[in-house]
């Protein structure tokens, strides 16, 4: 299932809806203004917070968490950089370890487990440049963990980037 992402700046206080492939309002990414840290909430489209995003504080490297139910499931942090992909670890509470690399500031990266596919994020299958797809490819796959990981990993790479 392909989740499209028109791409509108994360930048912390814009909310913006992630669509289905049928064009209906899939998910809410609801920025939080005026908060200590960076907070964005992904909610259902009739408003129920499904997951919360947050800057990590007092964090050594840049780290974000994500939480389910005001309770942390995962932790984001970058593992490590080269020139050309960008490489990031999400760690859920359990230890479950999925393994995000690609070129995420051009919006082509995959998430996968123990080098299985579980999404791939990319621009190619549209002509505007502003949009990007997050293509969930296991039918059994926590959607929007995986939705809520792409945002993140891109908000996490713009910042370090300086964007914000």
């Amino acid at each position: 299932m392909k989740y499209l992402v028109r791409d509108k700046i994360f930048a912390i206080g814009d909310d913006y809806w992630i669509e289905d492939e049928q064009g209906r309002h899939a998910f809410l990414v609801d920025g939080k203004a005026l908060r200590l840290r960076d907070t964005l909430e992904l909610k259902d489209p009739d408003g129920q917070v499904l997951i919360t995003l947050r800057q990590k504080m007092f964090s050594l490297r840049d780290a974000m968490t994500i939480e389910r139910d005001e309770r942390p499931l995962a932790t984001v942090r970058r593992k490590r950089l080269s020139l050309l992909r960008n490489h990031y670890r999400v760690t859920l509470v359990e230890g479950t370890e999925l393994d995000v690399s690609g070129r995420i500031l051009d919006r082509e990266f995959t998430v996968e487990y123990e080098g299985e596919l579980l999404a791939h994020i990319s621009r190619q299958w549209f002509h505007v440049r502003e949009t990007y797809a997050v293509n969930v490819v296991r039918e059994d796959a926590d959607t929007a963990l995986l939705v809520a990981v792409a945002v993140c990993v891109i908000r996490m790479a713009e910042r370090e980037r300086g964007d914000d």
